[in-house]
């Protein structure tokens, strides 16, 4: 045993220095070590021949804890904890007086201190701990932080004049949203821009660019509180939001009623029309048909609404949604295939080579020394390539499986393939900003404008990796696990939802062996990205 622990965590553990595009110095983490890697793909390799061994089975044949009546609120000590804090408004209001004093803070800090990425509270804050964080909270709470989001919180203060009560009529022009803004291809074009900032524009290591993006996000925010109903931003716009309700689907608790025939027999609808105290539903949900994270903003208006108390959290299996309750449409289709595609592109680059292919097109195509139109060629080239890669597997899965289902209803079934593949690589990715990246941010804390510092030099960067939160070990295992489960629920999504076109068609289960294909290709070259060294942001 002791031999083969020493295997497993072998490889490369010390950083390495190099010099990137922009002629600053960057430090190169090392990624998983090759056992790591095969680990993976074995698990890959047994989890492929068990799908096409086994008989597929229809979605209604699955039973994995949705329709299970226990609640968190009926666990002793946590359950009394959780209703009060779901249920009180106030409690709620004060999480978000504390999110938005941090969201003001990182807007000052960005303004007024420090240009030095590593140095100032908005940067390190930003994009090292809470957006690495946030993709671990929806993990663990589903979409929680949508209920205490500051740019919300603002929104609503300004707009309806309320902490936490019914707001007043005529607070807004209550517009209904236009039929083309009627669903998440706003929120999909806002997520590949801010992409395109983080990464094209470099904003992560730019203070003042990003407190100007997050006032940004304010201003759509209020706006879009101020012309239309409900909140339109949250439901459609906010890509921070769309991106935390789609990968909620795979969180393992979710609100739901407790008792289904009590919701039958409901005849006021409090959880989708309010009451004299409580706003509706923000994303017009009705509790008793809810099958779908997606848009539930955990806000709980519903739970102080519903009059019979039949509404909790819910433990349950996080493949529930991925094997049978979600039904995406074509844009939210797209929305996961975005997904998929993005956090490819995160990862690819923070890859070495990365640069060096930008520079050698930035010189074919006498690009600016920015790198604006190369990257964004490259960004390009990458979405539609995913894109691309899935619409063929889906074409030649629907070709063997002889399905009467037409194209576009087989393409959309099966999108939800790409969410727990990009779920479970954006976990892992993240868990290396969030581990290696936080170490000095009790530093930054202390001097939140970063005044009088200087920048970060090789042997602090070599300190912080060393003081790294978790041991490479535990984070080179907690890595492998999310990228083993990540592609099993792929494996039971692509089974459970293939048996409806194989109903609907004569083929047997290799009819579905081009969206394994897929499931393997993606997963492989995640993992493969995870095994390079990494170009850390800062």
């Amino acid at each position: 045993m002791p031999g083969f622990l020493s295997n497993l965590t072998s490889g490369p553990s010390i950083p390495m220095v190099i010099c990137a595009a922009d002629g600053s110095t960057k430090m190169l983490h090392p990624g998983l070590p090759l056992t790591w890697g095969l680990l993976i793909f074995g698990s890959m390799a047994l989890f492929s021949a068990w799908m096409l061994a086994s008989p597929s089975r229809s979605s209604s044949s699955w039973h994995v804890g949705e329709r299970s009546q226990t609640g968190l609120t009926d666990l002793p000590l946590l359950g009394a904890l959780t209703r009060w804090t779901i249920g009180n408004p106030v409690f709620l209001t004060l999480l978000k007086l504390v999110t938005v004093a941090f969201f003001l803070l990182v807007i000052y800090a960005g303004l007024a201190g420090t240009p030095l990425a590593e140095r100032n509270l908005a940067t390190v804050l930003t994009w090292n701990l809470w957006w690495a964080g946030l993709i671990f909270s929806i993990l663990l709470l589903g979409s929680a932080w949508c209920a205490v989001c500051p740019w919300d919180a603002i929104a609503q203060w300004m707009v309806r004049r309320r902490l936490w009560r019914r707001a007043r009529p005529g607070t807004g022009l209550d517009l209904r949203v236009p039929r083309y803004l009627n669903n998440v291809w706003p929120a999909l074009a806002l997520f590949i821009g801010l992409t395109w900032l983080e990464l094209g524009l470099g904003i992560t290591t730019d203070p003042y660019a990003t407190a100007l993006v997050a006032l940004l996000m304010v201003v759509l925010a209020a706006v879009s509180l101020a012309l239309f109903r409900k909140k339109a931003f949250c439901h459609h716009f906010c890509p921070v939001g769309r991106t935390i309700g789609f990968y909620s689907q795979l969180a393992p608790v979710a609100l739901r009623a407790v008792d289904g025939d009590v919701c039958s027999q409901c005849e006021t609808l409090d959880c989708y029309h309010g009451n004299t105290e409580v706003d509706p539903c923000p994303t017009s949900l009705v509790m008793g048909t809810l099958t779908q994270n997606s848009y539930c903003t955990s806000c709980g208006n519903c739970v102080r609404a519903c009059p019979h108390d039949n509404i909790a959290w819910r433990p349950r299996s996080p493949a529930i949604e991925a094997i049978e309750g979600a039904r995406p449409r074509r844009d939210e289709a797209w929305f996961m295939l975005g997904l998929l595609a993005l956090t490819a592109l995160h990862g690819i680059t923070m890859m070495p080579f990365w640069d060096e292919w930008m520079l050698q097109l930035a010189r074919r195509i006498g690009d600016n020394a920015q790198l604006t139109a190369s990257f964004t060629i490259g960004m390009v080239l990458t979405l539609a390539a995913v894109g691309l890669f899935y619409a063929a597997m889906v074409a030649l899965t629907r070709r063997l499986s002889k399905t009467r289902l037409d194209y576009r209803r087989c393409f959309n079934m099966l999108a939800f393939t790409a969410l727990p593949l990009a779920f479970s690589y954006h976990l892992a990715h993240n868990l290396n900003h969030l581990i290696r990246e936080t170490a000095g941010i009790a530093d930054v804390i202390a001097n939140p404008l970063g005044l009088g510092t200087l920048p970060l030099s090789m042997e602090e960067k070599h300190q912080r990796y060393v003081d790294a939160l978790l041991s490479p070990a535990v984070l080179h295992a907690l890595q492998s696990g999310l990228m083993i489960a990540g592609f099993m629920i792929a494996v039971q999504t692509i089974r459970a939802r293939g048996a409806l076109l194989l109903r609907e068609g004569n083929g047997g289960n290799l009819a579905l062996s081009p969206m394994l294909l897929f499931a393997l290709a993606m997963t492989g070259f995640h993992a493969w990205m995870l095994m390079q060294p990494m170009m850390m942001r800062m």
